[in-house]
């Protein structure tokens, strides 16, 4: 009994020695100290956080981003946020002889729109081939009114370069096309001679809808992408049309991208007739569609005026600077928004120009009036 009792205590230690010596060989992987250190126990290292060397430590991975599943049968949606912008064209010409002023900077403009300053962030000068519509009034009011604008037009062919778009439309009670949108300017003089070789017989109508016309250029050209012109030659006289002023001024703001320039017929027999109000009302009613998308009003008198006038026409289509903003009345509400346009200096004081006399030089700034903010659709 005293030998199996010895037997047992000294074979129970060993057991208990293999096993300890065994358990660590299975769980080496597992006894690595971590990097933060600490004692070791019976059940493996206990780690304790230590400060960490700056050196020594890279920055944990970033967690994955959720993903999200759409429901079954749904099919793929994304948010577009469209930012309203602004272009506004902009001409600087010298007040007594129109010529463009090349050279600004666009620290040298600012932009107000109802008042509130808007960040300029996009600035160029333009000088680009052009998409021009000659809108021409051909009634029986008159053989002056139909020779005034029979040599505006021809006039303004001239000045057409090769890779300009230009088309050509006539009316009296109605609309005529007489020449489609071409680059061929010889298409355009064809359709003005034509006209020229009736110019001494009887126009078939003595009415005119000088709205309506202008209702259906501005209709044409909202169909072609980028900046447009209408070159409207008329006496500014309506007598027939279904839109009244009110009406076409609307429709003239809220047209987007399209400048009009305006020149008044018969102004020699105006002015030797004393015609009175209701030529004064029709050359203001111009003056106001010009003045309106920043273009320019003509009223020559005598023939020899027409080159100048429709010279400097083309100048300040062609030389514009460009501004775009973002305005901060970012709301979509169909509302009619003021711009005001300024010239200042590198002191923000306003804009002092002269020429090599030191004299001082007055200008004009050529931009439109403001814009309709598209209607938000509900």
């Amino acid at each position: 009994m005293l030998f199996l009792a010895a037997l047992t205590a000294v074979i129970a230690p060993l057991g208990r020695a293999q096993y300890q010596n065994q358990q660590p060989a299975a769980q080496q992987p597992d006894q690595q100290a971590p990097e933060a250190g600490g004692p070791s126990g019976d059940s493996g290292p206990i780690a304790l956080p230590k400060k960490p060397d700056n050196s020594d430590t890279t920055p944990p991975p970033a967690p994955s981003q959720p993903t999200f599943k759409n429901p079954e049968g749904a099919g793929n949606m994304s948010l577009r946020v469209e930012v309203p912008e602004v272009t506004v064209d902009v001409g600087v010409l010298l007040e007594k002889t129109h010529q463009f002023v090349p050279g600004l900077k666009p620290s040298n403009f600012r932009v107000y729109e109802d008042g509130v300053e808007q960040k300029v962030e996009g600035f160029k000068r333009t000088e680009a081939p052009i998409t021009v519509l000659l809108l021409c009034e051909y009634a029986a009011r008159g053989i002056s009114f139909r020779i005034d604008m029979l040599n505006a037009a021809w006039a303004f062919t001239q000045q057409l370069r090769p890779n300009d778009y230009v088309a050509m439309m006539t009316f009296d009670l109605n609309s005529h096309i007489v020449s489609d949108f071409t680059q061929d300017k010889k298409q355009i003089q064809e359709g003005i001679n034509e006209l020229a070789n009736g110019v001494y017989m009887p126009a078939a109508f003595q009415e005119t809808a000088i709205f309506d016309a202008l209702n259906q250029g501005l209709d044409r050209l909202s169909r072609i992408e980028g900046q447009k012109y209408i070159v409207l030659i008329a006496s500014g006289v309506d007598t027939m049309s279904k839109l009244d002023l009110d009406q076409m001024l609307k429709k003239v703001k809220a047209s987007q991208g399209i400048t009009i320039f305006t020149i008044s017929t018969g102004g020699l027999l105006e002015a030797m007739r004393g015609e009175g109000m209701t030529y004064l009302q029709a050359d203001n009613q111009m003056k106001t569609f010009s003045d309106l998308t920043g273009g320019m009003h003509y009223a020559p008198r005598f023939p020899g005026e027409l080159p100048d006038d429709v010279k400097e026409i083309n100048q300040n289509i062609r030389s514009k600077y460009e501004l775009v903003y973002h305005p901060t009345n970012a709301k979509q509400d169909g509302t009619f928004r003021k711009i005001h346009v300024e010239l200042v200096d590198d002191e923000g004081q306003p804009l002092r120009m002269q020429d090599e006399k030191k004299k001082s030089l007055k200008y004009d700034i050529v931009a439109r009036d403001g814009y309709r903010a598209r209607q938000e659709v509900e």
